[in-house]
């Protein structure tokens, strides 16, 4: 006599919607073999006998063992939990199987939840789907998977020594997730500590209540400038808020629609500086709520020996800052006395270990030599100086940004040119890259950690948003913004920065290519892998521990390689020794292009479908801890 069905694995979509497109798989008492025939799909990741359901008498709960080779994940309640063969864990009524890390999502559910749930009714409360749309969050933020499915929680393994830390970039971490996704991120007060003698913040937007109560510190550094891109309005609050000691400055904006929008933070110590480039504005949201990356690397005094010698880092550096024409104040520093803090302070200390180059955007009509400093001009200067793998010939490029301008045809020949420059091996040139978009759709932002709340900073209108063709999706929520050229999960290149997708930041080029107009100020840092050394000292500002790199002389030079999480070494390596350094870059690559389904986002648009606090588009939001 056939058993009778005690429950079932309902198919969903990869937002942990169900999929109505494809059947549920019933399952009776006792052991009940899942695979690919008994599920019609045809991925031959998934074994014929992928895993074993040994479901209990009332169908409350179910043992799950795993047969075939590839892992299989389950999520129960806030935990993901990745298993092999011959594994197993009991699994019960909501939690859901992952049969390929990041694919193939099936919900356990007994049959007492089979007639709401299984045919796709849709008569769950609004609690319910508010928490099945909160869950699907945690597969979107700050994870990524790749073709063989086995690495969307790279994150989990990201571990950087110390000593390491200014070769790659770190995540901010984010309220709301599990440890294993903040794994090697970084907060607010990981960065400013220690006996600081000046602080010079850059940044966009200030929040000053809650940048003093998220980092005392600040309250006791006798020198702090502020350099920000604020309206009236919240100057005027800034001015209540802040201590007596702080300086605030606005640097000048020649042209008209430009901001103030680099973030970083130069920090004097006794014993050197920290420079800090990042994408998060100083506001509660973007240090808690978002995909964030922040680079960090200390830097000591320079010595009598070599006190009048510079680098490309240096001059990058002292350029910049020389733009923003900041008032000069005076600081006195332990064992050095009164010094005068201007952009040509930063001199006085040695740049030699840089690992990354700054590249930064002022806003003027830049022409002449100043024609390749600034903007996507420097970026394809210094690009077109590096020798690149033949693997990277023709690859393509990949933009992601949290904003959109106003495009034209013209314009993203002239940006993807610059991006593309640099030859291979044989001396020969990349050739073009074909650009690919990551930009959030509607769903990221509707259950995302914020819900709509997010959209806010995500400022692009329809008619920028949906002339773009070739828009590629993001399956996470970003501020973070990035580019790069890849092939499979090799970097050629990455670039960390302040910039969105817009002429604004990157710059134009004007009469006959012979003037560049930017109109705002950003900052990022480009990781290169002929900029990587191995001979990086370790020195630290904040810490007296000996670095286990302090000497140079015993490294041989080697090739270094830039790769993503989900990189994987193979046996077909090089026999050259290389030095490989791990980027937590927060998306897939190859980047999953949009379904008929998905609908970029847009925050000039409506929208009725309510997110995780139940809430529908427009809406306002609170972004400073002062505001009512």
């Amino acid at each position: 006599m056939a058993k009778s069905q005690i429950g079932c694995l309902v198919p969903l979509k990869s937002t942990l919607d169900v999929d109505t497109s494809l059947p549920k798989l019933p399952l009776t008492e006792g052991a009940n073999s899942v695979g690919r025939e008994t599920l019609s799909v045809t991925d031959k990741r998934i074994s014929r006998n992928h895993l074993t359901l040994s479901v209990s008498r009332d169908g409350a709960s179910a043992n799950l063992s795993v047969d075939g080779t590839n892992p299989v994940v389950v999520k129960s309640g806030g935990r993901r939990e990745k298993l092999s063969r011959g594994q197993s864990v009991l699994i019960k009524n909501g939690d859901v199987i992952e049969l390929i890390p990041g694919h193939h999502f099936y919900k356990y559910l007994p049959a007492a939840g089979e007639k709401r749930a299984c045919n796709g009714s849709g008569d769950e409360t609004i609690s319910k789907k508010i928490r099945r749309c909160g869950e699907a969050q945690s597969y979107n933020i700050e994870l990524r998977s790749c073709e063989n499915g086995n690495s969307e929680e790279a994150i989990r393994d990201f571990r950087v020594h110390e000593d390491k830390l200014p070769l790659t970039f770190r995540l901010l971490r984010v309220k709301g997730l599990p440890p294993w996704a903040n794994t090697s991120s970084v907060s607010i007060g990981d960065v400013i500590q220690g006996d600081i003698q000046v602080a010079i913040l850059s940044n966009y937007m200030v929040d000053m209540d809650w940048l003093l109560s998220a980092c005392p510190t600040l309250s006791k550094v006798p020198n702090v400038l502020v350099i920000h891109g604020e309206g009236e309005g919240t100057v005027e609050q800034m001015k209540r808020s802040k201590p007596a000691n702080w300086i605030l400055h606005k640097p000048p904006l020649p042209i008209s629609y430009g901001t103030h929008h680099s973030k970083a933070m130069l920090l004097v110590y006794p014993k050197g500086v920290r420079i800090i480039v990042h994408t998060a504005n100083l506001i509660y949201v973007d240090w808690n709520n978002k995909t964030q990356g922040l680079w960090m690397q200390d830097f000591p005094w320079k010595d009598e020996k070599i006190a009048n010698r510079g680098c490309g880092f240096e001059s990058d550096l002292v350029d910049y800052l020389s733009a923003l024409k900041w008032p000069e104040l005076t600081a006195n520093i332990p064992s050095l006395g009164n010094l005068k803090i201007n952009p040509w302070f930063f001199k006085k200390f040695d740049y030699s270990d840089a690992q990354v180059r700054l590249i930064g955007s002022v806003p003027g009509y830049h022409t002449g030599a100043n024609l390749k400093k600034w903007g996507h001009m420097k970026l394809r200067t210094v690009l077109q100086e590096c020798t690149f793998d033949k693997e990277f010939k023709s690859s393509p490029l990949v933009y992601q940004f949290s904003s959109l301008g106003s495009l034209d045809e013209k314009w993203m020949t002239e940006l993807a040119t610059s991006m593309s420059s640099g030859v291979s091996e044989d001396k020969k040139p990349l050739g073009l890259g074909v650009p690919q978009i990551i930009w959030p759709t509607v769903e990221d932002v509707r259950c995302s950690l914020e819900g709509y709340a997010a959209g806010n900073a995500v400022p692009s209108p329809l008619k920028n948003v949906e002339p773009i063709l070739w828009v590629f999706c993001s399956r996470a929520m970003p501020h973070i913004k990035t580019f790069a050229r890849y092939s499979g999960q090799k970097l050629a290149w990455f670039l960390l920065t302040s910039s969105n997708l817009s002429k604004a930041a990157w710059g134009a080029l004007q009469k006959n290519n012979s003037q560049l107009m930017i109109r705002s100020y950003e900052l990022g840092v480009l990781f290169l892998p002929s900029q990587a050394t191995r001979h990086h000292h370790g020195f630290s500002c904040t810490s007296h521990k000996v670095s286990s790199e302090s000497s140079s002389s015993s490294y041989s030079p080697t090739k270094t390689e830039l790769v993503t999480l989900a990189w994987q070494e193979t046996s077909n390596s090089t026999s050259s020794p290389s030095e490989v350094i791990q980027l937590p870059v927060p998306y897939e690559l190859p980047p999953r292009p949009y379904s008929k389904e998905d609908v970029p986002w847009s925050w000039d648009r409506k929208y009725s479908k309510k997110d995780v606090y139940g809430q529908v588009w427009p809406r306002s939001v609170q972004l400073y801890a002062s505001q009512d």
